[in-house]
C-alpha cells in the first residue's frame, strides 16, 4: 500500500476523458503523485475524510509527479448511484457532433456549432441542421446553438455542463442562432 501527500492547488478545473473526450469538469487539482496504479483511489484531507477519487495525471514528463486531478466525492456519488441501478453511467445525448471551439472562436461567433445532426438523432429529429457544402463546394454553417432551456450556450463546456443536469429522455429547448426553437427528448449511451 503506497500514501502520497500533496496540495490541493486547483478546484473546478476541466480535463477531457481519454475515453469519450467528453470534458469531466468541476475536477480537483493536486500536486500529489498519481501512478498508474493509484488512479481510482482515494483522495483524502488531512483528516482521512473522502474529497475525491484520482483519475488522471498531467506529466511533461510522463513520470508520476505533475499535477493530478480527482473527481470530487459528490460527482463520485452520482455516477456510483447509476453503477447500481444500470450497470453503467448514462448521460444523456443530442446525438451531434459540434466543431471545436477554437474553430467558433475565429469565425466570430459564440455557442456551439453543429457539424453533424443525423436525421435518426434526438437533435436531427427536431430539426437542427448540420454544416455543409452547397453544388459550388461553399461551406453552409449548421446551426449555432445559443441556449439550452433557457441558459446561455458559449461553447462546448457550457453544453456538457447544462446536459451534465439532464436525464436520459428528459426534453430539452435548444435555441440555435435562427429565431426558431427546437424541443426534443434527450437520448442515452
Amino acid at each position: 500500500h503506497t500514501l502520497t501527500t500533496g496540495v490541493i492547488s486547483g478546484l473546478r478545473r476541466e480535463i477531457s476523458s481519454a475515453a469519450t473526450g467528453r470534458p469531466i469538469q468541476d475536477v480537483i487539482q493536486t500536486d500529489a503523485a498519481i501512478n498508474p496504479g493509484n488512479s481510482g483511489g482515494p483522495l483524502l484531507d488531512s483528516s482521512g475524510n473522502l474529497i475525491g477519487v484520482n483519475t488522471a495525471i498531467y506529466s511533461p514528463s510522463g513520470a508520476s509527479s505533475g499535477v493530478g486531478f480527482s473527481i470530487p466525492v459528490d460527482t463520485v456519488g452520482g455516477i456510483v448511484d447509476q453503477l447500481i441501478q444500470f450497470g453503467k453511467v448514462t448521460r444523456p445525448i443530442l446525438g451531434i457532433k459540434f466543431a471545436p471551439d477554437q474553430s467558433v472562436e475565429q469565425l466570430g461567433l459564440s455557442g456551439v456549432l453543429v457539424l453533424d445532426a443525423p436525421p435518426n438523432g434526438p437533435a436531427g429529429k427536431a430539426g437542427l441542421q448540420s454544416t455543409k457544402r452547397d453544388a459550388y463546394g461553399r461551406l453552409i454553417l449548421g446551426d449555432i446553438i445559443t441556449s439550452v432551456n433557457g441558459t446561455k450556450v458559449a461553447n462546448g463546456s457550457d453544453l456538457y455542463r447544462i446536459l451534465d443536469q439532464c436525464k436520459v429522455g428528459e426534453t430539452v429547448s435548444f435555441h440555435p442562432c435562427s429565431t426558431a426553437t427546437f424541443f426534443f427528448a434527450l437520448d442515452g449511451c
